[in-house]
């Protein structure tokens, strides 16, 4: 936040773990700030949810106040998420992390803020144990005029927390198509989940999935019966055809595992 102007907004871009390089200050500058944050939400306190691959940007909005005499050039205030023993280790290493915030100024220590957080799976996230309740905090820093001099440092807590889900997927093929009226349609299909460690979708071993039917010309789905996945997360099952439609798979999400649907394979019954 020490970059930018003051005014109607202040904007700030950081990258990533970059963001938080400086965080970890020396014991002697461990102080209070005087700086308050309040009204703190990340990604609008939905879990998070993060493939393999492909960056994740949650947002946030909060809103922070700093002691007279300063400015947001001259303060910080970065949220960051941790699941380590301590708001001061997670800020060190191991935490997610600051992307970018924009300031709306409406007093000369006050300001609403909104940004986000930035999440690059092969390299912020490297362990499935990594899929849990993460804690939210801030840095808060002050500095002086010329903002190379830290003045003071400490890390505001009690903002709850937020869950960080493997991603999950589903896929499905029913067959024959077409078929005849009265005939026996095989279904089979496949649940798989983010694995952080291999940067790859593996199998969802023992996963309660859901076969679903939307007969053609409706638009709802109704659970026709339950399937457990196979060690690999393969599924395979039987029904009797009676009517044109779609055919998935679903399973919901648990702790640590964003839900799966898969998209509808359409049968045509003769």
């Amino acid at each position: 936040m020490r970059t930018g102007r003051t005014g109607a907004a202040t904007a700030t871009a950081l990258a990533g773990a970059l963001a938080f390089t400086a965080f970890a200050a020396p014991a002697a500058q461990a102080a209070d700030t005087g700086i308050t944050v309040t009204d703190l939400v990340v990604n609008n306190g939905k879990p998070i949810v993060v493939g393999v691959s492909e960056a994740k940007r949650p947002s946030l909005s909060f809103r922070v106040t700093w002691p007279a005499g300063y400015t947001p050039t001259t303060m910080d205030a970065n949220p960051y998420l941790y699941h380590d023993t301590t708001a001061a280790k997670g800020a060190d290493q191991g935490g997610i992390y600051l992307a970018s915030v924009t300031l709306y100024d409406d007093s000369p220590t006050s300001a609403d803020c909104e940004g986000d957080l930035y999440i690059d799976p092969p390299y912020t996230l490297d362990s499935n144990n990594d899929a849990t309740s993460w804690k939210i905090a801030v840095s808060a820093r002050l500095w002086d005029k010329t903002g190379t001099q830290l003045k003071a440092h400490e890390y505001l807590t009690g903002f709850g927390s937020i869950a960080v889900k493997r991603a999950a997927r589903a896929t499905v093929n029913a067959s024959p198509e077409p078929v005849a009226k009265g005939r026996t349609i095989t279904v089979t299909g496949r649940a798989t989940r983010a694995d952080w460690v291999k940067h790859a979708y593996v199998g969802y071993a023992d996963k309660l999935a859901k076969l679903q039917f939307r007969k053609a010309g409706t638009s709802t789905y109704q659970t026709v019966k339950y399937v457990r996945t196979n060690s690999t997360g393969y599924l395979k099952t039987t029904v009797t055809a009676s009517a044109d439609g779609y055919w998935r798979w679903s399973y919901g999400e648990t702790s640590t595992t964003g839900g799966g649907t898969a998209k509808s394979d359409y049968v045509d019954v003769v």
